[in-house]
This record gives structure tokens, sequence and C-alpha cells, in this order.
């Protein structure tokens, strides 16, 4: 019997090996683009409370996670490795949106899929300048809070895409330019060519998730700013603080009310 596309999404999502796990994502897209028809929707949804992932790095307390100085080599490293357990994640969190939201347009599990592909070059370049420092992915604590957040959002496509992308990724859109600078002052001029790449590819990730928010907040009869507002006030702790990359977020489809809302703290 042939295999279908949630079947081989949900294999990769729990493939551990990080090697394994970027080599298999680009074959999905290959394996959905030759039969886009292979929909396996009697393939069940399985609560996904821990994604393929390697024993390290060793999860702890945010507040356990070195702090990342770029002037010294090391604290540079660290960062470096922060930014990669990151992507690792939006490599977990893409595939798993692509395997739990079933009854989607086609269109949907081919963004999420093709964002994955994305998250594992991001992944990949991340862990050779990783190398390049003597360092590979694992040798710093990481805390858990993106896969949390997947776990909590998983009962919902539209609690996910408000979260995820809309939420925890685009504050990757506000706060890469910082480090790009403080990086390129310390003089690491090929980490920061990898985070331009990285920051002008994630536009198009919360882009999507922009997309399919609204699309699930039309299913639903709801409207979407007061819908974004309000998920964000009940499950967000605090608020979010700027400075905000407005550029990047309007081309990620942030509205300038949304922005607004966000820049007065609401």
């Amino acid at each position: 019997m042939k295999t279908g596309i949630f079947e081989a999404v949900h294999h990769c999502l729990m493939i551990s090996d990080p090697v394994g796990k970027c080599e298999q994502v680009p074959r999905l897209a290959e394996w959905l683009a030759a039969d886009p028809a292979m929909f396996d929707e009697g393939y069940p949804v399985e609560p996904v409370t821990i994604p393929g992932r390697p024993d390290r790095p060793e999860l702890v307390d945010p507040m356990q996670v070195p702090r990342r100085r770029p002037g010294s080599q090391q604290g540079r490293a660290a960062l470096v490795h922060a930014i990669a357990h990151i992507e690792f994640n939006a490599i977990n969190l893409a595939l798993d949106a692509a395997y739990r939201f079933r009854g989607m347009p086609a269109q949907f599990y081919s963004d999420w899929i093709s964002v994955a592909i994305d998250e594992a070059r991001h992944f990949e370049m991340l862990q050779r300048r990783l190398q390049e420092m003597d360092c590979c992915y694992g040798d710093f604590p990481a805390h858990n809070g993106l896969w949390e957040m997947a776990v909590k959002t998983a009962h919902s496509c539209l609690v996910r895409m408000a979260l995820v992308p809309r939420v925890l990724e685009a504050r990757g859109l506000d706060v890469t330019p910082g480090m790009v600078q403080r990086l390129s002052s310390a003089g690491d001029k090929d980490t920061v060519a990898v985070l331009e790449i990285i920051l002008a590819e994630e536009v198009r990730h919360v882009a999507i998730g922009t997309h399919w928010f609204r699309y699930c907040c039309q299913l639903q009869g709801k409207p979407p700013l007061p819908t974004f507002l309000e998920l964000l006030q009940k499950n967000y702790s605090g608020t979010l603080k700027g400075p905000f990359n407005l550029d990047a977020r309007y081309r990620a489809g942030f509205t300038e009310a949304e922005m607004s809302a966000l820049t007065a703290g609401l």
C-alpha cells in the first residue's frame, strides 16, 4: 500500500537525528508534487508531546540558558547555537502543522512543507557555522518554549497560526536586525551572512502563517484583529515589546491596525 503524505510527514517529524531529518524533508515536497492526490485522510492524528529530536541539547528552564554575548568567541557560538535550536524546532513546527490539521486546502500542506524545507536549510547553515567555531548542535543547553507552544495549540489550526508564526516566529523578524548589528560590530561577517538569509526568508514564513490565520478566521466567521489580540492576551505572558521590525512585519502581512495595537501594548 502506498504511503500517504500525512504518514510520510509524521515519519519525518519523528526522526530524531538532525541530519536524517534535514535529508528527508525535501523529499516530502517531491513526493507531494509527484502525486498531489496522496492525502491519506484516514491516517490518525496522534498527540506529539515529544517530536523527533536528539538527546542533546539538554533542555532547561529559559533562565538557565547561558547569556549569549557576541563580544567573545564563546558568546557568539552560544548565540549561533540558540538560533540553530530555534530553526531545528521550526522544522518540527512546520511538519506538525502539515501533519496535524486536516481538511485544509492542498496549498496549506504545500506551504508548510516548503517552510520545513527552508528551516532545515537554515539549520544546516547554522550547524556548519558552529562547526567552524569548533562546536556542534547540542553543545549548549537550550529551552523548549517553541515546542511547548506547539503542544498548547495542537487543538486548533486557527490558534496555532495566530500564536506560532504570528507571535513567536515574528519575534525573530524583530530581534534579528539587532543581532546582525552586534555581530557586525564584533567582526563576525560569516554569521551575519547566514542571519541575513534567514531573516529574508522568515518574512515569507510569517506571511504564510498570516494567510492561513485569516483563512481560519473566515471559516469560523471571526474578525481577525480582535481574535488575534484576544488569543495573544490569553496565551502570551506579558506584552510584546518593541522595537518592532515594521517593514518586515508589514511584508509578512501585519496590518497597521495590528501594529498600532501591539505598539500600544494591547
